[in-house]
């Protein structure tokens, strides 16, 4: 009998640590960005000083320290008190160089900037580990710009010419041509609405509207540009609504198309992800290829946990006529 308690005892003290590093591993996040660099694989997401993780299979993940110490020197003068609580990161290596895009901005406002931070590695162990500030890329302001500068993606044409998509409510999702040196907007200046859903005419140009959408990702594939957005109310826990839509473009200035052949433009989007038995409301989505695979990294609201935001990773499969379905 004492033999049969203690390996009881034993089995119950595994389960407990078994559950405690599975519980562990389910990491809160808002607006998640992956990159892998060498067999690591970093994560960004929303967060105080822009959050950072790490993992090696997509599925464990370590915490790594926030990109920002202190907050950016100029954020007050965009979003004036602003307590370093950094949204919508978005991650991109090109020429031996990361470049991160980030968004400064005051909840349910335009008074918003996307800025820029640059490094060389991403494994805060290199000794040429240094995030450099490179200041602000784009700027809304309330009363002036009928849309949003949060929620950047930046995207290369087929020509390597760099466009950044960015976006929340007002008019809609914006796409404008960028510098070679992705640091400023080319001139001639060259804007595209890639996505819009109707608004409420009578209500002032300060208010964000009822046309809820943002975050645009554009995610080469099969010869298009697929743009994955998110449609309706994020960051309300129980009362979260986000879903995934897409359409696509064989150009990345659009008109980009939902299954339909509707404009996303127009209102326009196909159904990816939504809530479910699990989640009240999942969205803002980022999408890569990695190792021949493609994945989809989104945040959900989780119901088991009052909808507390976790990190989702699908597999995206293809279907006959090459629109997404997740796995």
């Amino acid at each position: 009998m004492k033999l049969y308690k203690n390996i009881k005892y034993i089995l119950f003290v595994l389960m407990m640590l078994i559950a405690s590093v599975s519980f562990a591993q389910e990491i809160v996040v808002h607006d998640p960005v992956v990159i892998k660099q060498k067999d690591t694989y970093y994560l960004y997401c929303t967060g105080n000083g822009i959050s950072a993780f790490s993992s090696k299979d997509l599925k464990t993940w370590q915490k790594e320290p926030q990109i920002f110490k202190e907050k950016p020197v100029w954020a007050d003068g965009v979003a004036a008190d602003f307590k370093n609580h950094i949204w919508a990161p978005d991650i991109t290596f090109h020429n031996k160089v990361y470049y991160l895009y980030y968004s400064v901005s005051a909840f349910a406002k335009n008074t918003s900037a996307i800025g820029l931070v640059t490094n060389t590695t991403l494994d805060p162990k290199d000794k040429n580990y240094k995030w450099v500030d490179q200041g602000i890329v784009i700027q809304s302001e309330p009363n002036r710009d009928m849309w949003n500068a949060i929620d950047p993606n930046l995207v290369f044409d087929e020509n390597n010419t760099p466009w950044l998509s960015f976006g929340s409510f007002w008019e809609g999702l914006k796409l404008v041509k960028l510098n070679p040196d992705l640091k400023s907007i080319a001139q001639p200046q060259e804007w595209h609405t890639i996505a819009k859903r109707k608004r409420t005419f009578e209500l002032p140009d300060s208010d964000p509207g009822d046309g809820a959408l943002e975050a645009p990702f554009i995610f080469k594939k099969n010869g298009y540009y697929y743009q994955f957005l998110s449609w309706d109310l994020c960051c309300r826990g129980e009362k979260s609504t986000y879903k995934v839509v897409v359409g696509r473009s064989k150009s990345v200035t659009g008109p980009y198309v939902d299954k339909d052949g509707k404009s996303l433009a127009e209102g326009g989007g196909s159904l990816v992800v939504q809530g479910d038995e699990n989640y009240f409301g999942v969205g803002h989505n980022s999408t890569y290829t990695f190792d021949g695979k493609d994945y989809i990294f989104y945040h959900a609201y989780e119901k088991k946990t009052n909808g507390t935001p976790r990190l989702v990773v699908k597999e995206i499969q293809w279907d006959a006529d090459l629109w997404p379905v997740l796995k």
